[in-house]
């Protein structure tokens, strides 16, 4: 039987003589973040502790871009849309003179999305609708097995973080309930996510596009409408959480302001013991240093608050001491 893409990355990443058993988190350095999360696993799993959770409310969630994969230099499911506009295109000869379509295909994207976020809705509604469910699941899963991303070369799902997919396992091995939150696409990271990390779709909480049950050629089907019906981002996050999963997460794993609302929802209930930790991306040479002025994945208001809300920070410089499951970039 194949061992799933993370299962790999895993075993391949420790230290000869050591096993994940003795050394789950080979990536991390022996530093304060690694010792924190430890130091929470044992006191929540361990029977008799008074911190002890039980299995089934061991609620543990993930943001996507920025805290398991790459989110520079732009968002993977932008970089996606972008991609199909030029697929598009020839279908809409309007496109020629609609903004930001023309200067998309004039190749000016820094202009095209000077729009900020009318733009980005723009070119996500006109690339992710007016089609019915499954051809977008086979048009993303085309996608995600040849793109690449623009700097490294390397396939968007090489472009994890091994340290990460190290967490989602040694979670798992300690019966927690893995679930990605993230303003990404709910379809779009679906399509992927079991093979990268071994979390499964129904696992997976993201923003949406309304969708139409109706019937086609004889057959029914879903129709993907050109409307938002929900985005995971900031307030949402809880939101999401609540509609989907039920409970409230005990762990929140984090990169940036939008995320901030979900780490107060996990951590702000202090009847049991409870953890959130941010990603700060502090590495230049092996990933991108940003945080306060970056237009992708803000990290300003939510680092300032990390002291207070007790949510432990952890340095990509620091606290890795390997970043993807190839290397660097």
């Amino acid at each position: 039987m194949l061992l799933p893409t993370f299962a790999l990355a895993q075993l391949s990443a420790s230290p000869a003589g050591q096993t994940p058993a003795t050394n789950p988190l080979p990536s991390w350095n022996d530093t304060a973040p690694k010792k924190a999360i430890f130091d929470f696993v044992e006191r929540v799993t361990k029977q008799g502790s008074p911190d002890f959770v039980r299995e089934a409310e061991r609620i543990a969630t993930f943001d996507n871009d920025g805290t398991l994969w790459a989110e520079q230099p732009l968002y993977s499911q932008l970089l996606f849309a972008l991609d199909r506009v030029k697929v598009l295109a020839p279908q809409h000869p309007e496109w020629a003179t609609e903004e930001p379509f023309a200067l998309l295909l004039k190749g000016d994207v820094r202009a095209a999305l000077a729009g900020g976020e009318p733009a980005i809705a723009k070119i996500v509604m006109a690339t992710h609708a007016g089609m019915i469910s499954m051809e977008f699941t086979e048009i993303v899963r085309d996608w995600i097995a040849t793109a690449k991303h623009p700097v490294t070369g390397r396939l968007y799902t090489e472009m994890v973080y091994q340290p990460m997919l190290e967490l989602v396992a040694y979670l798992r091995s300690n019966n927690f309930n893995n679930f990605i939150v993230s303003g990404g696409g709910i379809d779009f990271m679906r399509q992927w996510t079991d093979r990268v990390y071994g979390i499964v779709p129904e696992k997976v909480v993201g923003s949406s596009g309304k969708t139409k049950f109706e019937m086609q050629n004889g057959k029914w089907v879903l129709m993907r409408l050109p409307e938002i019906s929900f985005i995971d981002d900031g307030p949402g996050k809880p939101v999401g959480i609540h509609e989907h999963i039920g409970l409230r997460p005990i762990a929140a794993f984090d990169n940036s302001d939008g995320d901030q609302a979900m780490l107060e929802w996990t951590t702000g209930d202090k009847s049991r013991s409870r953890f959130g930790l941010l990603v700060h991306h502090t590495d230049a040479v092996r990933e991108w240093a940003y945080d306060r002025d970056s237009k992708v994945g803000k990290l300003d208001k939510a680092l300032d608050a990390a002291p207070a809300e007790g949510w432990t920070v952890m340095s990509m410089k620091d606290d890795w001491n390997k970043i993807f499951p190839f290397g660097s970039k």
